[in-house]
């Protein structure tokens, strides 16, 4: 079959900054705007993934899921009319709003779509911490007293982090990404975000960005106290029922293909390089689609590589 990249789709954000041009070596839309966010992968009405390599170049992720799942992806798979993980590369050149996404048994009846996500980091300034989960004797009660106060921020866990940790956010579970960080979220495809506190600053436009207090309040896990970073388990660094991420260190000429052989799987390139069968070169910051059946790709430079796929 066939090794795919997806022209990605730069996002302007508040809190964003220009790591994916300097760490990654991008060719970013515009010299000054604060970029946060690069969609590597989307399937969604407002934003749309479309190949950049082969003879399909030009064809959306939409069209290859619609009209040649079992082909391209595999059989089996979830029955959604889009394709169900939203891949993205986030730059946090300053905090994200402290937030959480719904549950799926309240997000329909809320308007919105449930979301379980994991971080992967790939680059973390000295003294780099995520917000998750909330504080040992946290209730929902003292956090809806905090949000009146203004004292959110006393009332979240924060923990310090490192280039090559990982985090697996569940719905329900409250968190942000603190500044100087470069992270790779695999997630469902949901676009759903709840923010309960973002730090009194105002958005692009020079107005306060909304606040979702009622919905954050009704969606948080106020069970989830201090949790911390995940480890490792073999290769596999987050496992759900909507995908599995794997971790790999790559060696010069060693090969990765896909998880299992009757289903897809995609590549993040966290540091080296790979080529495919063609010559084609896909260097640090990339994600790659490999089709069913797949033979895989070959290591160039020794390699960091994350691999999705879905169970």
């Amino acid at each position: 079959m066939a090794t795919w990249g997806f022209e990605p789709i730069a996002m302007e954000r508040v809190w964003g900054g220009r790591m994916l041009e300097t760490h990654f070596q991008r060719s970013l839309p515009d010299p000054a705007a604060p970029f946060g966010e690069s969609w590597e992968m989307v399937d969604r009405a407002e934003a749309q993934s479309v190949l950049c390599t082969g003879p399909l170049a030009g064809t959306t992720l939409h069209e290859l899921w619609s009209t040649r799942r079992e082909e391209i992806f595999g059989a089996g798979l979830v029955d959604s009319d889009r394709f169900p993980l939203l891949v993205k590369i986030l730059d946090a050149r300053d905090d994200l709003s402290i937030q959480v996404h719904p549950p799926e048994s309240l997000a329909s009846e809320m308007g919105g779509e449930p979301k379980t996500e994991m971080w992967y980091i790939a680059a973390a300034t000295a003294g780099a911490r995520l917000v998750v989960g909330l504080r040992a004797g946290v209730t929902r009660e003292s956090f809806t007293e905090a949000i009146r106060s203004g004292t959110v921020a006393e009332q979240v866990h924060e923990i310090p982090v490192s280039a090559g940790d990982f985090v697996f956010i569940p719905s329900g579970r409250l968190h942000a990404i603190g500044a100087g960080l470069l992270i790779f979220e695999i997630q469902q495809n949901s676009d759903t975000t709840y923010r309960v506190f973002d730090w009194n600053r105002l958005g692009l436009d020079g107005q306060a960005r909304q606040l979702h207090i009622e919905e954050s309040l009704a969606s948080i896990d106020y069970s989830d106290i201090e949790p911390g970073l995940d480890q490792a388990r073999g290769n596999v660094i987050a496992a759900c029922e909507y995908f599995v991420v794997e971790r790999f260190a790559i060696a010069l000429g060693e090969m990765i293909g896909c998880a299992r052989a009757d289903r897809f799987s995609l590549l993040h390139i966290v540091e080296g390089e790979l080529t495919d069968r063609e010559g084609k070169s896909w260097g640090a910051g990339s994600t790659v689609l490999l089709t069913v059946g797949e033979w895989g790709v070959r290591a160039v430079k020794e390699s960091i590589v994350l691999r999705t796929h879905i169970p």
